[in-house]
């Protein structure tokens, strides 16, 4: 009970772990406004909702200009990713279709990590909460169709942590013109109703059916004092020839909130502008320390997962080698067998080719003998000597024949003997083939064996009702170069991201339903024909707007 805001606010940072403070606060709502709790006042002494237990929000209450050089810690970026997020999908902050879908990738990768199609299949995104709803009704697209163009953004951020994916979410968020800003209800001197908008650039005065362009702009190195007396506010520029711009709001409350806020956003936007602390230096060192050991621990898993991945190639292609060379054995075993076969059938007819000769020369010796025989007992009578001439000359003829016959069947039998031989050596030369193919064989199987996968792989106090607030202290003058020249630099740095988000937008505009367009819609596409950008058209109302009160 005897605790201050401070107390509660600094136990809700040393729980998350939270160093960067200066962006938050504990928000809760009293007769529907909005109020922060105040440091250097006890809990109890707000006028905080009777019931119990009395409900705060730890809420970011002030936006950086630039995420990516302001954000220190890691925690502080998560945070404002969730803050953003939420808005985005609750549409407290307008953002384009295309946009929208690129946002809702990084979301993706922020939470699911790199994209796998074995894992992330289609469907796999059914229950997540990813695109506001406006955009949704906006187009005759199915959940299916969003989910493809999702995916489709989502596969390209491959390689990007979670810290990664919610710094690129945020340098895309920071860039839409409800980003940061703070609307109150006020009316001019003459009783016309406007918006106030106060965010890290200045004070902004818009249309009530225009959220996104301001009419007039006062970005804070350009105002040199802001006070308020009653329900009357007083903006009074640094030129001071230019006439000071006075508007009422509609509750002490409100008023006391909206000093809150610019004393806030001032003082952060001073404090950019100067030489980091002892502590933000040290934040900053122990960050970039932090990420490059997260670096190379990434490095460290990706040469892992390389190594796993090679490994398995190996494995799969000495897999396949070995099966080859077993279809090569099969196939030179049954080649062995055929010459096997071939070999017995050739020594066979050799065996038989060498009787038939042995019994032709038999029979050639016979009708030599028959021969001699003959001449032996020839008659010796003419006839009797003229038949046993014929008979000489048939039988001569006939051994002859027998002969020739004989030294016929000799040569084809020393030729199947070749055969026979060639035939061997080529039993000879499959057998040592397959003893080859064999050998390998084991060789590789050995090997398969031994390229196993590695196991191991892995406030602002008001005290009265006339108060104010100075700047002129500071030298505003010279910070403005410095400003313009940061806007420039940015703004060429997401050249490539609008090419980006306009394909998308040529891509799914057939399919938008004109008549669901919001008002919000509308101008955010007059200005975008117009090719006016956030950064640009604050600049341009401000210089209008000088020209205006002057």
């Amino acid at each position: 009970v005897k605790w201050k805001g401070k107390d509660l606010f600094d136990l809700v940072c040393r729980t998350l772990g939270l160093r960067e403070t200066w962006f938050f606060g504990l928000q809760y709502t009293i007769k529907d406004t909005v109020a922060w709790l105040k440091m250097d006042k006890k809990v109890l002494d707000h006028d905080v909702p009777t019931e119990e237990p009395v409900t705060f929000h730890f809420l970011a209450k002030f936006y950086p200009e630039n995420a990516e050089e302001e954000l220190v810690q890691e925690i502080t970026q998560h945070l404002f990713f969730l803050q953003v997020k939420k808005q985005i999908l609750d549409e407290k902050i307008y953002c384009p279709p295309e946009a929208s879908v690129l946002l809702a990738s990084y979301a993706v990768q922020a939470k699911y990590g790199d994209y796998d199609p074995n894992v992330h299949k289609r469907g796999f995104l059914a229950q997540e909460e990813l695109l506001p709803k406006r955009v949704i009704n906006l187009y005759q697209m199915t959940p299916e169709m969003w989910e493809e163009r999702i995916t489709a953004w989502y596969a390209e951020h491959r390689g990007r942590a979670r810290d990664e994916a919610e710094m690129e979410y945020l340098k895309i968020a920071q860039d839409l013109e409800m980003y940061g800003v703070n609307y109150f209800a006020i009316r001019n001197k003459k009783g016309t109703e406007l918006l106030l908008g106060v965010d890290a650039l200045g004070l902004h005065i818009y249309d009530p059916d225009n959220r996104l362009t301001p009419k007039i702009s006062f970005p804070w190195n350009e105002i040199r004092n802001i006070s308020y007396s009653d329900k009357e506010f007083t903006i009074k520029p640094l030129d001071k020839k230019i006439d000071v711009f006075k508007f009422n709001s509609s509750k002490l409350r409100v008023n006391k909130l909206i000093l809150q806020l610019c004393i806030g956003n001032h003082d952060l936007f001073m404090r950019r502008r100067k030489a980091d602390s002892l502590e933000v230096q040290q934040m900053k060192a122990q960050a970039r320390e932090e990420k490059a050991r997260k670096q190379m621990e990434r490095q460290r898993l990706a040469r892992e997962k390389q190594m796993r991945e090679e490994a398995e190639r190996t494995r799969d292609e000495l897999e396949r080698r070995l099966m080859q060379l077993k279809e090569e054995a099969t196939m030179a075993n049954e080649a062995l067998m055929r010459s096997e076969e071939t070999a017995d059938l050739l020594a066979e007819k050799a065996q038989i080719t060498e009787e038939e000769a042995k019994l032709l020369a038999q029979k050639a010796a016979e009708a030599e003998q028959e021969m001699q025989r003959i001449k032996a007992t020839a008659i010796r009578t003419e006839e009797e000597k003229r038949l046993m001439e014929q008979k000489v000359l048939e039988a001569e003829m006939l051994a002859l024949k027998m002969a020739e016959e004989s030294e016929r069947r000799a040569k084809e039998a020393d030729q199947l003997k070749q055969d026979l031989q060639e035939a061997r050596e080529s039993e000879r030369r499959a057998k040592q083939k397959l003893l080859e193919i064999t050998s390998k064989s084991s060789y590789t199987s050995m090997n398969s064996s031994t390229t196993a996968l590695p196991t191991d792989l892995p406030s602002f106090n008001l005290i009265n009702e006339s108060l104010s607030f100075d700047f002129k202290d500071t030298d505003m003058k010279r910070l403005s170069m410095e400003i313009e020249k940061e806007k420039v630099e940015y703004m060429e740095k997401s050249k490539h991201l609008q090419e980006q988000l306009n394909e998308l937008k040529t891509e799914i505009e057939a399919l938008k339903l004109k008549e669901r367009e919001t008002a919000l819609d509308i101008l955010h596409n007059e200005n975008a024909s117009r090719g006016n950008s956030k950064h640009n058209t604050i600049k341009k109302v401000s210089e209008a707007s000088s020209l205006y009160l002057a």
